[in-house]
This record gives C-alpha cells, structure tokens and sequence, in this order.
C-alpha cells in the first residue's frame, strides 16, 4: 500500500520514502507525492533521489494493476528509458526521495481547479475531461452553443474574487442522497472505505462549485492566474467541447 500524501497536501514537493518493490509497472513506494494519472488529470513527473545524490527519473505516475487489471492500492512511479542500471540497483527496502517536477504539477492544479470553475459556468453534465500541462479540456453533455469570450471573462471573475478552495470529505450516504453532486457522466468517485474526498470552491454557505473529486488543485483561485478559453468544439450532437489555456 503506498499512503498518498497528496490528497491531503498537494503543495508537498517532495517527501523521504521506502521503496516497496521495483516490477515492470515501476517503482512503488510507502508513500509518495506523485499523484498517479486517474479522473481525467496527467499522472506527475520527477526524480526519485538515492541516498548519493544519484536520481532516477520519473516519466508518468500510473496507480498499480493486478493481474486482472484491476487498481490496487499502490502507485507505480514509472521510470524514463535509459536508466536500467540505476533501476537495477533498487530493492525493496532502499530509500529515497520523492520530489515531484513542482513546475509541471503546478500548472495542473491551476487548470485542474479551473475545470471546476467552468462547472459553475456552465451546469451541464460532463462527459469527457483532460487535464495536461500544456491545456485542459472539458466535454459537456449538451446541445446550446457557448460563447468563449463570455466564458473566458466569467472564470476571470471567479478567479479575482479569490475563492477559497477546500479539501473535505462526505460519506457514501450522503452522496447517494445527493447524487446530483457528480458532474461526470464517465469517472464516478471511488467507493469502499465510507468517505468520498470533496472539493469546494467557495464559502460553505455559497460555493461555486461542491462534487467529489480526488484531484490535486490550489488553494485559493487567485493563485489560477489568467486562463481563458481558447477553443470550443462541437464533438458531437449532444457534446460541446470547451478548451483551456493559459494566456
């Protein structure tokens, strides 16, 4: 089991560990930063640090697969080629350190907490999500065209009056009781333990933007900056594509 510090903290950058095993889906620790590809947001990227300053490189963040394929309850830290002799040399039982790209990981919590701001935006069901470093894009379950300069200044506002944004938690009975808290149509929120991680931008009494969410995001809008909507698609029928960049 590798214990997943970012949900709490995503501002850590970098934390000291112990590698659990070392297979063909990658390193897997006792803990970590790196938060692993899942919910539509790009799994993050760093260096694994020995104990004599060598670092081995880390390309993608994946969460472990069974033999079924099924997820299981450890994080694989998946190397760059090349480093076969390194990652030769780690055992279960090395420690390291863990020290996510902070650059790269930054700039997915500013598009990941924006997407939640175009939720508020435009309250429609979402049937499709990405969020990279270079852009982040949303897929609403809707017919209407949107205007992307009226969106672009609406998340400019929401942005300015710096909102809090709030890591909390609701039980499963609470969100079958509400089930109108999940925006996705695709990703529903991991049941089994009988808490359900939240996201809430915005005062408790007047949020902006309340639903399950297990992704790493900043802590107040204003730190988003300036990100506008470059381009909206007409993907389907029922599907309007709206797509984010920084400017």
């Amino acid at each position: 089991m590798t214990q997943e510090l970012f949900r709490q903290d995503a501002y850590l950058r970098e934390t000291p560990a112990t590698v659990l095993s070392v297979g063909e889906q990658g390193v897997v620790l006792d803990r970590t930063v790196f938060y692993p590809l899942g919910g539509g947001q790009a799994g993050d990227s760093g260096v694994l640090l020995l104990a004599d300053g060598r670092a081995l490189q880390v390309a993608d963040t994946r969460k472990c697969k069974d033999a079924e394929g099924k997820p299981t309850d450890g994080i694989a830290h998946v190397p760059a080629p090349g480093q076969e002799a390194l990652l030769a040399e780690l055992r279960a039982g090395t420690p390291v350190t863990a020290r996510i790209d902070w650059e790269r990981r930054h700039k997915l919590m500013r598009f990941h907490t924006t997407t939640h701001l175009l939720c508020h935006l435009v309250p429609q069901l979402v049937n499709g999500c990405s969020i990279t470093p270079e852009y982040a894009r949303l897929d609403f379950n809707m017919t209407d065209p949107l205007d992307k300069d009226a969106l672009s200044e609406g998340i400019a506002r929401l942005v300015a009056a710096a909102h809090a944004v709030e890591v909390g938690a609701i039980t499963d009975g609470e969100l079958d009781a509400n089930p109108a808290l999940v925006k996705s149509m695709s990703v529903q929120p991991p049941r089994g333990t009988g808490r359900i991680r939240t996201i809430r931008v915005g005062a408790p009494e007047a949020a902006i933007d309340f639903q399950p969410c297990g992704g790493t995001h900043v802590a107040n809008t204003a730190e988003i900056g300036r990100v506008v909507v470059t381009k909206i698609e007409k993907k389907s029928a029922t599907t309007r594509r709206v797509v984010l960049g920084f400017s």
